[in-house]
């Protein structure tokens, strides 16, 4: 009974996977913060272009 008990709980895959997942969504999140944070200063800079240019447009 021991030995098949032990058994199935090491051939179980269901939470490895699960912990897989969490593990790569954790990973898209830092590196999707890490690539929104470098873009922030850069975006913030054509933003305020666009907004220059439309502004300048209408006087």
């Amino acid at each position: 009974m021991v030995p098949r008990l032990l058994k199935s709980f090491l051939s179980a895959t269901e939470g490895a996977t699960a912990i897989e997942y969490g593990l790569l969504a954790g990973l898209i999140t830092v590196g999707l913060l890490g690539g929104l944070g470098a873009l922030s200063g850069n975006l913030q800079t054509v933003l305020e272009t666009i907004n220059t240019a439309l502004l300048d447009s209408w006087k």
